[in-house]
């Protein structure tokens, strides 16, 4: 008899808003708008992941300022052209799915200004910025070290473009708070030597990520949840921890965040990771379980019965897939198929059914 996989067809709700199902597309970089406009490219992408029954799909890292970004080709979300762009995206999931549609909003800080992995020049690209002036590789330019005017200001800028994604049409907001980028690097005590309020102490390392998840929370209601990306560890010693992770979540969950969406790794050049199927699920279920907050779980997830497995088993209450989907685009909905279940299936396909 085939196994009914009532967990991962089965739909979940966070504030008021329900997903269908607990599939998720995980953001990941494209590298391809321009002066952080997305294209029909992204369209297609995006549009072509929701049709292939994805419960959310979340938009790539998107930069709340033009320094922001990763690199030159990565989207942005500080002025109307980019919202227009991203809400004709959202419209075409709205309209011919039954997916719902998240963003992640992005600093790149000290790992911006580069192109396939490599730092570009000034002329090319910009200034990075820290909480403390150290480089992400030796040999790169030296990062400024942000004031605590400048960190507010950017903090203000992560609202504003929450509210351009909620005016875009967004169901779900994720902070970039992992992978080495700007709210991770005050996290972690490697990469922030800082002596004053955020900088330190744990409470003082967190700051900059609690004051932005305020600031992200003014904009949203009881229909637009929002997410936390962070990295449970960063693989190096005296570094950011699965302790610290999990200290964090809690705090998270007071602030009002209705998941945290558990990665890891990114900050630390050379960081030694061991990678297999699943590898970072044990770092969601601990969170999850000792932090008692909702968690999505990431890493190598290629299968209905993988995912399955860590819903039933409680490690996590979402999954999120990234290269299996770039792979696959219909992976939710020719599981359903295969398994018997009910996902989203386009109309206009229907005929591939029989």
């Amino acid at each position: 008899m085939m196994e009914n996989f009532t967990m991962l067809f089965s739909p979940v709700r966070f504030r008021n808003l329900e997903l269908s199902n607990r599939w998720v597309m995980s953001p990941m970089c494209m590298y391809s708008c321009q002066d952080g406009i997305p294209s029909d490219f992204h369209l297609v992408h995006y549009g072509s992941r929701a049709q292939g029954g994805a419960g959310l799909i979340i938009m790539e890292a998107t930069g709340i300022e033009p320094e922001g970004r990763i690199s030159n080709g990565c989207m942005g979300l500080w002025n109307a052209e980019q919202q227009e762009k991203l809400s004709q995206i959202v419209r075409f999931i709205h309209e011919n799915t039954a997916s719902k549609a998240g963003i992640q909003l992005s600093h790149s800080g000290r790992k911006g200004s580069v192109k396939d992995g490599v730092q570009i020049s000034l002329e090319e690209g910009w200034e990075t910025v820290a909480p403390s002036p150290i480089p992400y590789r030796d040999g790169e330019r030296i990062p400024h070290e942000l004031s605590e005017e400048e960190i507010r200001s950017i903090i203000i800028r992560f609202g504003k473009a929450a509210q351009r994604a909620l005016e875009a049409g967004f169901d779900v907001i994720e902070i970039h708070a992992a992978h080495g980028y700007l709210i991770h690097q005050f996290l972690s005590p490697l990469s922030n030597l800082r002596k004053d309020h955020y900088g330190g102490s744990f409470e003082n390392r967190i700051r900059f990520l609690l004051e932005t998840v305020d600031e992200v929370n003014k904009h949203l209601d009881q229909d637009h949840p929002l997410f936390v990306r962070i990295s449970a560890t960063e693989y190096a010693s005296d570094g950011w921890d699965i302790q610290q992770s999990i200290a964090l979540s809690k705090i998270l969950k007071d602030k009002g965040v209705d998941l945290v969406d558990v990665s890891s790794g990114g900050n630390i050049q050379g960081a030694k990771i061991t990678l297999f199927d699943g590898y970072q699920v044990p770092f969601a279920e601990e969170i999850r379980r000792k932090a008692n907050i909702p968690t999505g779980a990431v890493g190598l997830i290629k299968t209905a019965g993988q995912a399955e497995n860590i819903l039933k088993s409680k490690q996590a209450d979402l999954v999120f897939v990234g290269r299996e989907l770039l792979r696959n685009p219909y992976l939710p909905t020719t599981s359903a198929m295969q398994l018997n279940e009910k996902c989203f299936f386009p109309h206009q396909y229907d005929r591939a059914k029989i």
